[in-house]
């Protein structure tokens, strides 16, 4: 496993550019409805699923891991 000072600077020479909606266009940025933004994030999640080689995860909703956390008032 590699440390968080080498993780920080292989991210250094990652592409990024900065924009805002407004060039939108110029980026290639994808806007779609709610449903079709879900869908592509759903084909996502199957292909990432399928490169790792594990298991497709088949726990129900309210077996799923996780836990809730509480903004204090």
């Amino acid at each position: 496993m590699t440390s968080k000072a080498e993780r920080a600077a292989a991210r250094r020479s990652w592409p990024v550019r900065k924009t805002t909606l407004a060039q939108e266009d110029d980026v290639g940025l994808v806007a779609g409805t709610p449903s079709e933004l879900v869908a592509m994030v759903w084909r996502l999640t199957q292909d990432a699923w399928a490169m790792s080689g594990a298991p497709y995860p088949t726990y129900s909703r309210g077996d799923m891991p996780g836990r809730l956390i509480r903004r204090a008032e």
